[in-house]
């Protein structure tokens, strides 16, 4: 039998049979390059994802800080809980400074049999912590009230605020690796058991190569780093002696950064680098540097009631719109020598040159190799695209209602509740995420002071946080999942304590902590290995958050 090829030449029946087997060997390896194509990408996505969620921080004053609610409150801590309310403060100069340091830990216990085939550490469920850590969160307020006017100004951290490190990686991130390990097995032994068949001994399954186990190793490493800069002015116009109006603007500077990587990647005791390309170690290694900044305008609007022994208050900040701005340095996993790695394996395989060169310039291989490498760049786009050098990405600040109500028994006691909501559910987030909530986030508040004496005041207080997270279960469609070890938040109750120590008529000392106790979140998620076999793979989320406080308020 003769095959003609595009040089009209032929071949004899013998390199036929080499012919065969290298077709064979071609869809093997067109099948473990896409897998390897969709491992690389899925790599990427779990490392660069991290940047998801923002926390707003409305701890921008030491005084909420040890009384967890202050929004019916008169002071100059007012200037960002209660605007309107600062008009009635004495006439003059006030003064607010801040500093507030935070530790947080990220805690995640994720449950999956193949991580039993991590030679490092095999065993489950995995436990990860990643460490959050912000020693300097400043903050400043000021106003000068004159008359029925208040003028004030204030700066603080409106949103993130601090350092997350996860040293040894996430269980997405080994989930992927696992997995792939798995496949790269089954391959394996498929592509040896054909070879078999034309004489040729297994290579790839072999203890040397791959293996048969799915056991696997890698390093990889999460460093990322959120700050939202607030800078706002306004006025307050005292109305009456019981009613007063105010109108601001905030400008918020974000400055965002993110490092991570996944190397060393190894499936039983061939480097993954050797498949991709193994002229090049780091050929499969995939690594994040990206940093982010953006501008966006708050208008906000609020109002202030006083009545008796009670006050009431209102505040309303509209949705800041941010578009952050990509500069990166990123590295990914290629495929564009694919054809010079594949002639390589015929050859290596024993494959006549001739054969190899006939099968890799057939239009059909050719087309198989341009779809191939199509589907890597889509499926690449859509995992770090996110990130790509110059891209504007959408990260807004959602709208914020705040609602309180402070009551005075006596001079000496002051008792305040409140009422938070946040519409992140029309935040725009990258690829409308926050659409994945049930609602925005609720927050409950109460605290109460008393001056002990002339000198000192103590204060507590207690905040519950409602965020409108979705049910995840193993039937949870993917494009319905909102939890991500990356970036993830859970509902929580906070507590706090502290208190005022007056120096003078002009100066007052504000000390505080407050703790935040944080719930679980489990999900549950389907993995079908096979047509036939399928794992659960499960997450348990939580957090744990300390913050310490010192302030200062001067009146001149």
């Amino acid at each position: 039998m003769l095959i003609e090829i595009k040089t009209n030449r032929h071949i004899t029946e013998k390199q036929n049979n080499s012919l065969t087997f290298a077709t064979n060997f071609l869809k093997v390896i067109k099948m473990n390059k896409l897998k390897l194509a969709c491992l690389t990408a899925a790599i990427a996505s779990s490392s660069v994802s991290f940047a998801g969620g923002l926390l707003t921080n409305t701890n921008q004053n030491v005084a909420f800080n040890r009384m967890m609610s202050r929004e019916a409150s008169i002071g100059i801590d007012g200037v960002y809980y209660n605007p309107a309310g600062v008009v009635f403060m004495n006439e003059g100069h006030h003064l607010s400074l801040n500093w507030q340091l935070a530790y947080q830990t990220r805690n995640i216990e994720n449950g999956y049999t193949l991580f039993t085939n991590n030679v490092d550490n095999p065993t489950t469920p995995r436990y990860i912590k990643g460490k959050a850590f912000a020693p300097v969160i400043p903050s400043l307020q000021y106003a000068y009230n004159k008359g029925k006017w208040s003028f004030q100004a204030n700066f603080a951290l409106t949103g993130g605020g601090g350092k997350c490190t996860f040293e040894n990686g996430l269980g997405s991130f080994e989930k992927i690796v696992a997995e792939t390990a798995m496949g790269a097995c089954q391959l394996a032994s498929v592509v040896d058991g054909v070879a078999s068949q034309y004489g040729v001994p297994a290579v790839f399954s072999s203890d040397q190569r791959f293996g048969t186990e799915g056991k696997y190793s890698y390093d990889s490493y999460m460093h990322g780093r959120q700050y939202y800069y607030g800078l706002s002015i306004g006025a307050a116009y005292k109305v009456s002696n019981n009613f007063s109006a105010f109108a601001g603007l905030r400008t918020v500077y974000a400055s965002c950064n993110y490092y991570g990587y996944v190397e060393n990647i190894k499936v039983g005791n061939m480097p993954l680098y050797q498949v991709l390309d193994p002229t090049k170690k780091d050929a499969a290694n995939i690594e994040l540097s990206c940093d982010q900044t953006g501008l966006g305008f708050t208008p906000i609007i609020g109002i202030d009631f006083k009545t008796g022994k009670w006050n009431f208050s209102a505040k309303y900040e509209f949705k800041t719109r941010m578009r952050l701005k990509n500069k990166s340095v990123n590295q990914a996993p290629s495929i564009g020598n694919l054809a010079d790695n594949l002639r390589n394996a015929y050859i290596a395989g024993g494959v006549p040159e001739q054969a190899a060169d006939a099968i890799l310039n057939n239009q059909m291989v050719q087309g198989a190799m341009g779809q191939l490498k199509t589907q890597f760049d889509t499926k690449l786009n859509g995992a770090i695209g996110e990130y790509e050098d110059g891209k504007k990405i959408a990260g807004d600040i959602p709208a914020y209602l705040t609602l309180g109500a402070g009551y005075r028994p006596v001079d000496a006691l002051r008792i305040n509740v409140g009422f938070h909501w946040f519409d992140d559910l029309h935040a725009t987030s990258y690829n409308n995420r926050n659409k994945k909530l049930k609602h925005g986030t609720y927050e409950y508040n109460a605290g109460v002071e008393v001056d002990v004496n002339k000198k000192i005041t103590l204060s507590t207080g207690w905040q519950s946080t409602n965020y409108g997270l979705p049910d995840e279960n193993a039937d949870t469609e993917a494009s319905a999942r909102y939890m991500d070890d990356k970036s993830f938040v859970t509902s929580s109750n906070s507590v706090a304590v502290g208190g005022v120590y007056h120096i003078s008529k002009k100066m007052d000392l504000n000390v505080a902590y407050f703790h935040t106790f944080y719930s679980h979140k489990n999900t549950t998620e389907k993995v079908q290995l096979t047509a036939d076999k399928s794992l659960n793979y499960s997450s348990d989320y939580t957090r744990n958050n300390n913050v310490f406080a010192v302030g200062l308020d001067i009146n001149f």
